[in-house]
């Protein structure tokens, strides 16, 4: 049995509750968490928001600790190396998407880190709000960012791979412009790894207030999107557009800034569907509206390969898990930059 903190329902504060963890399998790694980030889809799935939420639930995929065992049959990982675990602890391993290191697409339904279902107690799985987890190593990821970045790392389990794996697959890089729509948790790691990956970065926000926040995060120019001068500046000349916002709204307003074969890839999930795009603007440009889902277990040990190389980290604001419940309140309200992140040592307070 372990610490950990769960929602016991969606109206009700967070708890205290000891959990069960199982005894390490041959292929299985033990994690003493020491960090872990907090999500939107936590407080999504905490209050059942999306629907589905199985009780109790122990959210958070964005962990990062120190491996303290591993299973007779594991070879790459060895007590005392520092790991993370992102949103996937399992897949069926044997669907094309699986074979292609695609696992977040995986045709029968990958294992989430949280609220998946699984033969462990209590049927269901555990996330991150916990002080240990058990997990099968080829859902482990190797992490060499510098002991005193470790906590800023957490959130890249998530939001630096949910941004990360888009602009890889549209093939960001020199001579790209590309915009980020929204600077928020995703939205900030999107514009860092743009900027990281030598692309020409927009960044559009809805408040001028967040200009010098954006140009510090490594954008190149700053629009306000709803200032319609500003946004008909830009019609028709991005090769691509990510956009983070999760909130219901017009996405006309950005198809008609892409250029010709022009991409805008939607990476959050809107609690009421985005109005019907206007077909004409993509037909008569051939221009895209995608979307993108995290990335593969590969993929984001290439991301946290790259953000280590690269020097580039979340910006977080620490956190005791005795706060989550005031932390989730000032999520909805976006006020935080950029991150919260859990100091799991305060489970034992």
């Amino acid at each position: 049995m372990v610490n950990a903190f769960a929602a016991v329902a969606a109206d009700k504060p967070f708890q205290a509750m000891d959990i069960f963890r199982r005894e390490a399998g041959p292929h299985d790694v033990v994690i003493d968490i020491a960090y872990c980030g907090v999500c939107h889809s936590d407080l999504h799935t905490a209050r059942s928001e999306w629907g589905g939420t199985i009780y109790p639930c122990v959210p958070g995929h964005e962990i990062v600790g120190k491996v303290s065992a591993v299973g007779t049959h594991v070879s790459g990982f060895k007590p005392g190396d520092i790991v993370g675990v992102g949103c996937i602890v399992d897949s069926c391993q044997s669907c094309p998407s699986c074979g292609e290191g695609l696992e977040q697409y995986c045709e029968k339904g990958f294992t989430g880190t949280y609220n998946g279902r699984t033969a462990d107690a209590p049927g269901h799985t555990l996330g991150g709000y916990s002080s240990r987890i058990v997990v099968n190593d080829k859902f482990v990821l190797r992490i060499t960012h510098p002991v005193e970045q470790l906590a800023a790392v957490a959130p890249l389990l998530c939001a630096g791979i949910t941004t990360y794996s888009p602009l890889r697959h549209w093939k960001v890089g020199p001579g790209s412009k590309v915009g980020v729509v929204g600077i928020g948790g995703l939205g900030h790691m999107g514009v860092k790894l743009a900027h990281a990956m030598g692309a020409h970065v927009v960044a559009f926000t809805t408040s001028d207030a967040k200009r010098q926040d954006a140009l510090a995060l490594g954008a190149d120019e700053v629009v306000v999107s709803r200032n319609r001068d500003e946004m008909k500046a830009y019609r028709n000349s991005f090769d691509f557009i990510l956009n983070t916002v999760a909130a219901s709204h017009d996405l006309d307003a950005f198809t008609a800034l892409l250029k010709r074969d022009g991409t805008l890839t939607l990476v959050g999930v809107p609690e009421h569907a985005h109005p019907s795009p206007d077909v004409s603007a993509l037909i008569f440009k051939r221009r895209a509206i995608a979307g993108s889902l995290i990335g593969g277990i590969a993929e984001t040990q290439e991301m946290l390969d790259f953000c280590a190389e690269k020097g580039i980290v979340a910006d977080i604001e620490m956190i005791r898990i005795q706060d989550i419940d005031a932390a989730y309140d000032r999520m909805v309200k976006s006020d935080v930059k950029y991150r919260f992140v859990i100091d799991n040592a305060s489970l034992a307070d």
